[in-house]
């Protein structure tokens, strides 16, 4: 490759003594570590220094654990031998470790490649919720669609929406003045198939935001539910906040998973607008909103199983594939580097054939085609099903998608249906061996952990969007927190002398001598002042919480979090399943396949408690 060769010879620009001080450093192995597994024959003593290899991979059957419970499949170990040779260095490994970070820090600058903690803090950076070592990974499965191909979402799904209203007109729908709006809704919201609402719940499962159709709820009418047909503040009224989303209740909540739910909820929320005008005709049958979510859902999946849709698109893919240079490199780099590769798709044959030659073959060298990158590739999958049980499996052996029964899978081959299991004994591999990449928290994701213990990884494109979102956001949120901040202070007063004015009631002493001292007009006084201030703070306050977050959705604010500080139910979810997450496949280029992903520290609520008492005794 072109770019590797460049790169490489960037190396001449540094003095060979640079350049080898890593290997001047006197090792020994470590005392956990197994003894170094050489790749040499009987002959080795009979060899010179120059003949015994510098290194060998650790393999499945020779591999450990390490000391964060990951395996070492796949770790380089040192040939100690001809390490000798290079000399000694008898400094504290951690002097000799600050200086080579340094340099290795300075030499990738100079390389023009981005170290991976910087790479961490960039709106492409790949995440990490649970440590992950890529070296001992085998194999890595990929979905196709909002994956390894990102389609232009207002392209893509504004015509699923188009069609799926053409099929609810067709049934008498009003659908007449509608267009499709993809700012509407964001991914990880949840329908509420009863109530005709769109919501956005937070880890716990409770509703910080809600809409009723197309209109927006107050936050105080986000705690009431349906009177008579419309919403009211009337005391007496069952209570949202006593209720908890349950995504295992599916009658009654639809978890909005990725961008093919979008024209749905779109199309889903604009009616329920309809239905409650009274405008969907006695004609179309008595319907409530879960009848109303089920007309829609009907109408789309029309869209989808008669072809037109996907007809559409793969007669002009360039109108709706976003393009990514760099995807099928990081691929390849993958697959040189001993990864066996599967796709593994909901799709058919010949709309997959199409979509991965429009986006992968006039990027990859050597006339190489998109099948060449991959070991296995299995097209109607049926996720999640695909996970859960065994389904008939047939080899696609013609270009016209010809299939004929078979019961196992070889490398190269082109498979329809089957199962996980399939793929397991197919490629030798099994459960951790396996990192599964998608862009569906249930059907990718969740499935694939829970069944078959596989590693997983989450695409999710909007992390761009929000990433530079919260940057934009840093000054707001810093002075809506200092706000908050200073009412909590007044507040506490308040609630200090609140308390010494109940007590003075009941003829009992205040906490303090000082709020003993106060009569009972000063006390008064001091009590309304602060009451008047922190009132005046929440009217300040409150609007910037609503708008917290509009940078990157004017409706639903920030796709991770629900409110200022707590997380989203989709980011719980994605912390639960995922253990690692990025905005696009072409980020683990910039990574390499030999990555060990480390968890960052999770803070709790008493952490900053213990930082400041740690401070306050001196320590």
């Amino acid at each position: 490759m072109q770019m590797k060769e460049i790169a490489l010879s960037n190396f001449s620009l540094f003095p060979i003594t640079t350049l080898h001080r890593f290997a001047k450093i006197s090792l020994k192995p470590p005392s956990y570590a197994p003894p170094c597994k050489c790749v040499a024959g009987d002959n080795t003593a009979a060899k010179t220094v120059a003949e015994v290899p510098a290194f060998s991979v650790t393999t499945r059957s020779m591999s450990e654990v390490d000391y964060l419970g990951e395996s070492t499949k796949g770790d380089f170990n040192i040939n100690f031998d001809q390490l000798d040779t290079f000399g000694g260095d008898s400094r504290p490994i951690e002097e000799i470790a600050n200086v080579e970070a340094q340099e290795a820090e300075h030499l990738l600058r100079h390389l023009g490649i981005q170290a991976p903690f910087s790479a961490i803090h960039s709106p492409r950076g790949i995440f990490c919720t649970r440590t992950l070592n890529l070296r001992s990974i085998s194999a890595i499965g990929y979905d196709m669609d909002y994956t390894l191909i990102h389609y232009n979402v207002m392209a893509w799904e504004g015509r699923a929406y188009d069609y799926c209203m053409e099929n609810l007109r067709s049934v008498g729908f009003p659908v007449d003045g509608l267009s499709f709006d993809p700012n509407l809704v964001i991914r990880g919201l949840v329908i509420d198939k009863e109530k005709g609402n769109l919501v956005k719940p937070d880890r716990f499962g409770y509703v910080k935001r809600a809409m009723h159709g197309t209109s927006m709820l107050s936050t105080r009418a986000v705690s009431y539910t349906l009177f008579n047909g419309l919403y009211s503040s009337m005391q007496g009224s069952e209570i949202y906040g006593r209720e908890l989303v349950d995504l295992r209740k599916e009658n009654r909540w639809e978890f909005l998973n990725t961008f093919f739910s979008v024209s749905e909820a779109v199309a889903y929320m604009q009616l329920v607008d309809r239905l409650d005008e009274g405008a969907v005709a006695a004609e179309v049958g008595p319907l409530d909103y879960k009848g109303l979510y089920k007309a829609v859902g009907k109408a789309l999946f029309r869209a989808h199983v008669e072809g037109q849709l996907k007809s559409e698109i793969m007669s002009k893919p360039e109108l709706f594939v976003e393009p990514d240079p760099e995807l099928p490199l990081a691929l390849l780099d993958q697959k040189e580097a001993g990864k066996k590769l599967v796709l593994i798709t909901n799709s058919d044959y010949h709309y997959t054939n199409k979509m991965m030659t429009h986006s992968f073959n006039r990027f990859l060298p050597n006339d190489m085609d998109w099948r060449d990158l991959f070991d296995m590739v299995i097209v109607s999958a049926r996720k999640p099903e695909f996970f859960q049980m065994s389904h008939p499996m047939y080899e696609v052996v013609t270009g016209e998608g010809l299939m004929r029964p078979c019961f196992k899978g070889r490398t190269g081959g082109l498979y329809s249906g089957g199962s996980a299991q399939m793929v397991e004994s197919s490629l030798g591999v099994q459960g951790d061996e396996i990192l599964y990449v998608g862009d569906h928290i249930y059907t990718d994701v969740s499935q694939s952990k829970v069944h078959l213990r596989w590693r997983t990884a989450l695409i999710c494109r909007e992390l761009e969007e929000e990433y530079t979102a919260l940057i934009h956001s840093r000054a707001q949120r810093s002075f809506l927190i200092e706000l908050i901040n200073q009412k909590e202070v007044v507040g506490d007063l308040f609630n200090q002398l609140r308390l010494a004015l109940q007590r003075r009631t009941k003829d009992r002493p205040a906490q303090t001598l000082a709020a003993t001292k106060l009569d009972d007009q000063e006390l008064t006084e001091s009590l309304q002042k602060l009451l008047i201030v922190m009132q005046r703070l929440d009217e300040k306050i409150a609007p910037m919480l609503d708008s917290d977050g509009e940078l990157f959705n004017k409706r639903w604010g920030f796709l991770s979090r629900a409110g200022l500080w707590d997380k989203s139910h989709l980011m719980r979810q994605i912390e639960k399943y995922a253990d690692i997450y990025t905005s696009r496949v072409s980020n683990f280029l910039h990574y390499t396949p030999f990555m060990y992903f480390r968890s960052q520290e999770q803070n709790l609520a008493h952490d900053s408690y213990s930082f400041y008492c740690a401070h306050d005794d001196g320590q």
